[in-house]
């Protein structure tokens, strides 16, 4: 169990951290949040989509003091549309694309290509502070599935008046430079004792609510003293708060589940670079002859919110061989996830 917790630490960090020297985008001066934020879009929202996933594979409850022990992965695909994003003149005063491109990838895009930016920041005086530095690539090359993952492990118990608990917990885990923990409560109630003679059918239905918590953290290494910029403490933070609701139905039968699902989505997301960060330029005169070089210190640069939110409908099927169970979804919303699992599940 240990290792797959890792492995939730692992997967659900590298599309944070992975896109390899990000803390050069603080060369853009004023325009890095704007470039910032782009970037890194998607994995953000893909990462909350997939946060809401897996939380049940039946609307039928357990009975009291039942319980169940769920491992799964949900996956979110990022649609074609957010694999890139604009990058237009009028909304970065300070930078172009050496290339002339008006489309960048973004995180979660196949194309791991970097492009150069090149910088220039008026001083006032008839001079410039110019740099280039490389805009990272896509990463989605470097996970298990080309979507945004989430896997999961979840303990499900029975209370009176046929409602589940269900808990996520992951304590704090470390690897490498990242430190990542996860903490997710939902409630599940039966709605079929209320409807009369449904009860005796093999038709269930009920109602669903649960919140997820997750942050990391990523240490920022001064690997690159080629890359303008020193960093001191740095110190990325990433922190996920996600929650659904949803009106669930299923027809259980000995062998095999079907079941499914209607809700909401809302999720939001925090991504702030700390630390103090000494960023080196060349100074220009207006026709281009350089003077010097000149050094900017900033400190806790970047300050991010990304939001998810939208409804879900989600269709599944589960088979069930005994206590044993082997579960698939697939939820139609904003970022499509698919999620496949085992559970043992005793009632």
């Amino acid at each position: 169990m240990r290792k797959f917790i890792t492995l939730i630490v692992v997967i659900a960090s590298v599309q944070l951290t992975k896109a390899q020297d990000l803390e050069t985008i603080l060369l853009a001066s004023e325009d890095a949040s704007l470039l910032t934020q782009n970037y890194l879009n998607p994995a953000m929202v893909g990462l909350m989509y997939s946060m809401n996933g897996g939380w049940a594979t039946t609307a039928k409850v357990h009975k009291k003091f039942g319980f169940d022990i769920t491992i799964g992965v949900n996956a979110s695909f990022v649609p074609d549309a957010a694999k890139t994003f604009a990058f237009n003149p009028a909304d970065y005063p300070f930078l172009s694309v050496a290339s002339g491109q008006n489309k960048l990838p973004t995180v979660m895009s196949e194309d791991d290509t970097e492009a150069t930016i090149d910088v220039s920041i008026p001083n006032g005086d008839g001079t410039s502070r110019v740099i280039s530095f490389d805009m990272p690539g896509g990463i989605t090359e470097d996970l298990p599935v080309n979507a945004v993952p989430a896997p999961t492990v979840q303990i499900g118990f029975g209370l009176p008046f046929k409602t589940d608990i269900k808990a996520r917990f992951v304590p704090t885990q470390n690897y490498d430079d990242v430190e990542a923990k996860l903490l997710g409560f939902g409630l599940q109630h039966d709605l079929t004792q209320y409807l009369g003679p449904l009860d005796k059918l093999p038709l269930s239905v009920s109602v669903l609510g649960a919140f997820t918590s997750m942050s990391v953290t990523y240490a920022m290494s001064d690997t690159d003293n080629s890359d303008n910029v020193f960093v001191t403490n740095g110190e990325a933070e990433f922190k996920m708060n996600t929650w659904t609701v949803q009106a669930l139905a299923s027809l259980d039968f000995k062998l095999i589940t079907f079941y499914g699902s209607l809700g909401y989505n809302n999720g939001k997301t925090t991504a702030k670079m700390k630390g103090d960060y000494t960023l080196t330029y060349d100074v220009e005169d207006s026709n281009g002859n350089q003077m010097g070089t000149v050094q900017e210190e900033i400190s806790d640069p970047i300050n991010l919110n990304f939001e998810a939110n939208g409804m879900r409908a989600t269709l599944g099927t589960r088979l069930n061989l005994g206590f044993f169970k082997i579960f698939g979804d697939y939820t139609f919303q904003k970022y499509n996830t698919a999620t496949v699992g085992i559970a043992l599940s005793f009632r």
